[in-house]
């Protein structure tokens, strides 16, 4: 018999309190068995002056049931506000989001009737860490942090996924034909941690094709892993093939807890209305009660959603006149999915419940820290703040400089420009300049440099050390180099 499980709910701001009512009714209806703890996140506590819209109370919650359902929010705009979905998963280790993309062909309008993908996001890396930084008055700069533990992490959670979904094929997806280091770790892994899955097809593209595949051709695709930045887009950009955001949610899953959410904003121009869409929240909260192990309720639930959708009782944002039988509101589509509880679609694909399971909850990773190599400190590349004219007097003065090091290249934002430029410098106060040492550089040698550099006032505004591994080069070269 299944036990009741506590979740921590947020209403949330414009349609969410709507959605929000319209979701707990078909749950209760359907006989969900949930303890329901509720919050209040967005737009009134960052007015509060709380600046990552949550207090320190709502954490209690959300450190106690570790399961959150969460309507959409509204952000204020300006003012350094942060990103409460970054906050919320940061904070509760949620590394990955899984995003189903279904079209529902052809009772929903798609340009795509063959679409059934599982989009799996890595979600607290990249450039999403946030790390970013001015540097001169023409150049700020974000850091992109990929890691070989968050990369592993994700990779084997979407093989674990694809096995217990039964799903045939993961696609990696990255740019490491430009950023070679990062991307390139990224699907090195990927390839790595595909040898232990020999049941499952493997293949891998580029981000830019990728997308364009995702839009034109999306049968191609069973379960996408990739990395957060692309994820985001490539997630977005496949709900909307699929007919409507309105239409997906999400889960974001971690080690210690999971949130729910629909993808779509709070959409303040509708609020209060009752107009408003809840299918991406009820979607969500069917992913949550599968991950809570109420199987037999999520596929109750998504067979009458279905069958709601098969008979054409559609919301003003998917109702199309050929398609549709009937324009409703938000009240009217909520009793219409709990007046089919317990039916299945026709012509869509019902969820099974397979001994009590619709389906079963992947395996948590256990990643550890890489085997340490042997690392070798090769030289420092300079960032030097510098407008004083042509870039050869820059070289002349970083070579009059008495150090260990010697200056072997400059570039700008990745182009070379001195010595043997692959083309002329142009107007630029940002200049990456390489130094290099005959052997192992030290650490004296590089404060020693810094120190010189500072004497003769140019303003150097960031260092990067330079590393090998194991032999192995473990930083890029300049384009022209």
């Amino acid at each position: 018999m299944t036990s009741t499980s506590a979740i921590t709910i947020a209403r949330g701001d414009g349609i969410g309190p709507e959605i929000m009512a319209a979701t707990l009714e078909i749950l209760t209806a359907a006989g969900a068995k949930l303890q329901i703890e509720e919050i209040e996140i967005g737009e009134k506590v960052y007015k509060r002056g709380v600046m990552s819209g949550i207090d320190d109370s709502a954490w209690e919650s959300l450190n106690r049931t570790k399961c959150f359902l969460k309507a959409p929010i509204t952000t204020p705009q300006g003012g350094g506000f942060k990103s409460l979905n970054v906050t919320v998963r940061k904070s509760m280790g949620l590394f990955a989001n899984i995003r189903p993309c279904v079209s529902y062909h052809p009772f929903v309008r798609t340009t795509q009737p063959i679409m059934d993908m599982i989009i799996v996001r890595e979600n607290e890396e990249d450039l999403y860490a946030g790390i970013e930084h001015q540097q001169t008055d023409n150049v700020v700069q974000c850091l992109k942090l990929i890691s070989s533990t968050g990369s592993e992490r994700i990779v084997r959670y979407a093989f674990e996924y694809a096995r217990t979904q039964g799903r045939r094929k993961v696609t990696c997806i990255s740019k490491d034909n430009i950023m070679k280091l990062t991307d390139g770790l990224f699907h090195k892994t990927f390839d790595r941690v595909a040898k232990e899955y020999s049941d499952i097809e493997t293949s891998h593209m580029i981000v830019d094709i990728g997308a364009a595949k995702i839009a034109a051709a999306p049968h191609l695709f069973d379960v996408i892993v990739t990395e957060n930045l692309y994820g985001d887009i490539l997630s977005d950009i496949a709900a909307e093939v699929s007919g409507s955001v309105g239409l997906c949610g999400s889960s974001n899953i971690g080690k210690n807890g999971a949130m729910f959410e629909a993808i779509h904003g709070s959409a303040p121009d509708i609020a209060g209305q009752g107009i408003a869409n809840p299918s991406g929240l009820l979607n969500a909260a069917v992913m949550m009660l599968q991950h809570l192990g109420q199987n037999e309720v999520a596929a109750k639930i998504y067979n009458a959603w279905l069958k709601t959708i098969e008979d054409g009782v559609h919301t003003g944002d998917v109702y199309a006149p050929m398609v549709s039988s009937s324009r409703a509101n938000t009240a009217e589509f909520t009793q219409a999915v709990i007046a089919r509880l317990g039916q299945e679609p026709r012509t869509l694909k019902a969820a099974r419940a397979v001994d009590g399971k619709t389906n079963t909850r992947p395996a948590m990773p256990v990643i550890n820290l890489p085997v340490r190599g042997d690392k070798k400190l090769e030289g420092v590349d300079v960032f030097i703040h510098w407008r004083e004219g042509k870039v050869e007097l820059l070289a002349a003065a970083l070579n009059a400089l008495n150090t260990d090091l010697k200056l072997a290249s400059i570039d700008s934002r990745g182009l070379l420009v001195w010595p043997d430029a692959a083309a002329l410098a142009e107007d630029s106060d940002h200049w990456r300049c390489r130094f290099k040492a005959e052997g192992t550089a030290t650490h004296a040698a590089i404060i020693d440099l810094l120190q010189k550099i500072n004497a003769a006032k140019l303003d150097f505004v960031k260092t990067e050390h330079l590393y090998s591994f194991d032999g192995t080069r473990a930083y890029t070269v300049a384009q022209g180099q």
